[in-house]
C-alpha cells in the first residue's frame, strides 16, 4: 500500500537520501554541471519549505513507513503581468523514486496526488523542466501527459566546432 502525505521534520534525513540520488543522476548524466553528490537544500533549508504554504513538499511511504519518494512543489503566479496571463501554476520542483522503489507506481502516486492538491487549489497548471539527459524522467512526465511547453537550449563554449 501507498501513502502520500506533507512531508514532516522528522522526514528530513531520507529526504536529503533522495536528494542525492536526484542530485546523482543529473551527475552522471551532465558532469560538467552537477557536482554528485550533493544536495540541493540542507537540512535547515528544508525545515523552512516545509513551513511555507507556498511550498508544499509530499512524501509517499508504504506500510512500514518507508519514504519511497517524495515531490517538492511552488506555487507560482505572476499578477499584473504586462504580457502573461494571471494564471496560478504549480511547479513541481522535483520528483524523485527511491532506485529500489521505481517500477512499483510511486511516481504515479505522487503525480495523481499532486494533480489532486492542484485541483483543490484551482491551479490552472503545473508545470517542471527537465534536464534532456534524464530520459527517464522525460518518459515518465510524457507518460502522464506533460506536453512540451517551451525549450531551454545551450552552447558550451569550446565546443561549437
Amino acid at each position: 500500500m501507498k501513502y502520500i502525505r506533507r512531508a514532516e521534520e522528522s522526514d528530513i534525513p531520507r529526504i536529503l537520501e533522495l536528494l542525492v540520488q536526484v542530485d546523482m543522476v543529473h551527475h552522471n548524466g551532465r558532469p560538467d554541471l552537477f557536482k554528485g553528490p550533493a544536495t540541493k537544500y540542507n537540512a535547515q533549508e528544508l525545515r523552512k519549505i516545509f513551513a511555507d504554504q507556498t511550498t508544499p513538499v509530499f512524501v509517499c511511504t508504504n506500510d512500514e513507513g518507508m519514504i519511497m519518494g517524495h515531490a517538492f512543489c511552488i506555487h507560482q503566479q505572476i499578477p499584473d503581468h504586462p504580457v502573461m496571463s494571471d494564471v496560478k501554476t504549480l511547479y513541481i520542483d522535483d520528483i524523485c523514486v527511491d532506485e529500489a522503489f521505481r517500477g512499483h507506481g510511486v511516481g504515479r502516486s505522487l503525480y495523481r496526488h499532486i494533480m489532486d492538491y492542484a485541483r483543490l487549489h484551482e491551479i490552472y497548471n503545473i508545470t517542471l523542466n527537465v534536464w534532456a539527459c534524464n530520459q527517464d524522467a522525460l518518459s515518465f512526465y510524457e507518460a502522464m501527459g506533460f506536453k512540451l511547453q517551451k525549450m531551454g537550449m545551450e552552447i558550451v563554449l569550446g565546443s561549437e566546432s
